[in-house]
């Protein structure tokens, strides 16, 4: 059957699955719904397997909406000699620019050399013919002249020799999870958010399912499964170490700056050398905004409650923006907002923090890694760009536990099918109905002929329409306010104030479509106003916060 991804409404699909527990043994339970887990949902779900996915918090919650966005073939893997690995991050690029135009687009990059620093354009350019080679076409070319006049106006010039253009591609990452757990469902998979493994559930030395707890109502039950997948990012080592495994994952922390575009307007992603350790970073063109990134930092606080940006890494990156783009002095004030994510590494250290401390955050290993512990698979690391391989290395590793199950065909198959053309009567223009059918898949239609001609307006400066918050709110699971604004669309990144001016017109529609109250309502906006200032802002406004709301506000966001 044939629906979309809250077919049934959240609670609706709560209590089946309540019922059926007792009766009901999965051949798959997804602990994890980032794009990790999403992807293996699709996949399994694409193999016949009865799959359920369930997520802690909300859908994308953790590095999945919080990445740097990229969709990237790994060119620094190239230059450490790791063909492989790059050769399969190019073709899953390739395949996802040419099945989802629209969420993964084409993005070019520009890299200034200067004088005395490495590498430079023979070396450079020679790395880039062999990534283009591996991507079937030419995508680079080496620049000399009109760089700080007509590609990056403003771009430091001080020894600048030259420029290298290159590609890779750009994603809205939170928007890309659920458009795989949407294909995921219509294979047959069933996902819910909001409901947490508690503890693996073990029958003669063996996983055979896991208790939840729904985080809505408290209500816990058990799930039975042939095999469990442990997809959980950072969260990895909380259910191996229930199997008394040794620790796994280094949690690194990369956060970002987004300003307005019309303050560093920019036609590519620019990447360069920051003046005080030499890190490759970045400034890049992201939804009508300029994301600044990112750092690459142990983060040692609690796992569970959403990660912010430090002062330090603000002082980082403004200082490395403005080194590269001198003329553009950017400041705090320009800040629209700010959002850290953490990189769930797999380090051989992770259980000695001694030894841990002598390697460098931007040194470790970023390959995904995974481990079969009776009946509890885990796995961790490894690339947005490669969440299909990353899927059937596991299910490879399920086959132990599920010897029916046939792979063969999936290895080539299209990761989302062709979505037919359907007629719109529309004011939007091809390149926002592609935006459209990309995003919602085969439901864009529905959600186009089903708005109010006022509703398809972008909303401020960002390409975000009414209706799509509109559709979210019926068909997406939203549970509170922050997952319409910061995971099912971009608002709360993008707008000042989290998309303060939109909540006169979102309170009808949230009471409408979630049933909330007015004093719902005022609890919800309350709760999102508390995450945007405490995780989504600047250092100097969370502490305007008083110990009160600070309270309030990491237990609402946990």
């Amino acid at each position: 059957m044939s629906h979309v991804l809250a077919g049934f409404n959240r609670a609706q699909r709560l209590s089946q699955l309540q019922q059926g527990a007792d009766n009901t043994v999965w051949d798959m339970i997804v602990v994890g719904g980032g794009i990790t887990g999403a992807g293996i949902l699709l996949t399994a779900s694409q193999a016949g397997l009865k799959v359920l996915l369930i997520e802690q918090q909300d859908f994308a919650w953790g590095a999945s909406s919080k990445s740097s966005k990229m969709v990237h073939g790994g060119l620094r893997y190239l230059g450490s000699g790791q063909y492989n690995m790059t050769k399969d991050a190019v073709t899953e690029r390739e395949k996802l620019l040419n099945e989802l135009p629209g969420l993964v687009n084409p993005l070019q990059f520009l890299m200034g050399h200067y004088k005395y620093q490495f590498p430079g354009p023979l070396v450079f350019n020679s790395l880039l013919t062999i990534y283009d080679w591996i991507g079937g076409k030419r995508n680079h070319s080496y620049i000399n002249h009109g760089i700080a006049d007509f590609h990056a106006p403003g771009i430091e010039q001080n020894k600048l020799q030259g420029a290298t253009q290159f590609a890779d591609a750009v994603t809205d990452d939170a928007r890309l999870v659920m458009r795989v757990l949407q294909e995921a469902q219509e294979c047959g998979g069933t996902a819910i958010n909001y409901l947490s493994a508690e503890h693996i559930i073990l029958t003669a030395d063996a996983v055979t399912g896991v208790n939840v707890a729904d985080q809505v109502s408290g209500q816990k039950f058990n799930l039975q499964a042939k095999v469990v997948i442990n997809a959980t990012g950072p969260w990895t080592d909380k259910l191996r170490q229930q199997l008394h495994a040794k620790k796994a994952i280094r949690p690194l922390r990369g956060s970002h700056l987004i300003v307005p575009s019309w303050r560093l307007p920019l036609a590519y992603s620019v990447s360069y050398f920051h003046p005080e350790d030499k890190r490759p970073i970045f400034a890049f063109p992201w939804e009508n905004s300029t994301v600044i990134g990112t750092t690459d930092l142990d983060h040692d606080s609690d796992l569970d409650q959403q990660p912010c940006i430090s002062q330090n890494e603000v002082d980082y990156l403004l200082t490395g923006i403005n080194k590269q783009f001198p003329q553009a002095d950017i400041t705090e004030s320009d800040v629209i907002s700010t959002y850290a994510g953490i990189r769930p590494v797999v380090s051989n250290d992770a259980s000695n923090k001694k030894q841990l401390k002598k390697t460098k955050p931007s040194d470790e290993k970023r390959e995904h890694s995974i481990w079969n512990e009776q009946g509890l698979i885990s796995v961790a690391g490894g690339k947005l760009t490669t969440f299909r391989l990353i899927a059937l290395d596991v299910l490879k590793v399920a086959q132990h536990y599920l010897p029916d199950m046939n792979l063969i065909d999936l290895q080539a198959a299209k990761l989302f099918q062709t979505i037919p053309d359907t007629p719109v009567d529309s004011i939007l223009h091809p390149q926002q109905i592609q935006r459209l059918k990309s995003q919602y898949g085969k439901h864009y239609s529905h959600l186009i002929n089903n708005a109010e001609h006022n509703e398809l307006r972008p909303i401020g400066s960002t390409n975000t329409l009414l209706a799509e918050l509109k559709w979210s709110l019926q068909h997406e699971m939203v549970v509170h306010l922050d997952d319409l604004l910061l995971r099912r669309t971009r608002i709360g990144l993008l707008l000042a104030a989290g998309g303060e001016q939109l909540f006169g017109q979102l309170q009808p529609l949230c009471q409408t479509a979630l049933h909330w109250n007015e004093g719902q309502w005022q609890q919800e906006l309350s709760r999102y106003q508390g995450i945007i200032q405490r995780y989504y802002s600047l250092p100097k406004h969370r502490q305007l916060l008083s110990t009160q709301d600070v309270s309030s506000a990491n237990a609402v966001a946990n």
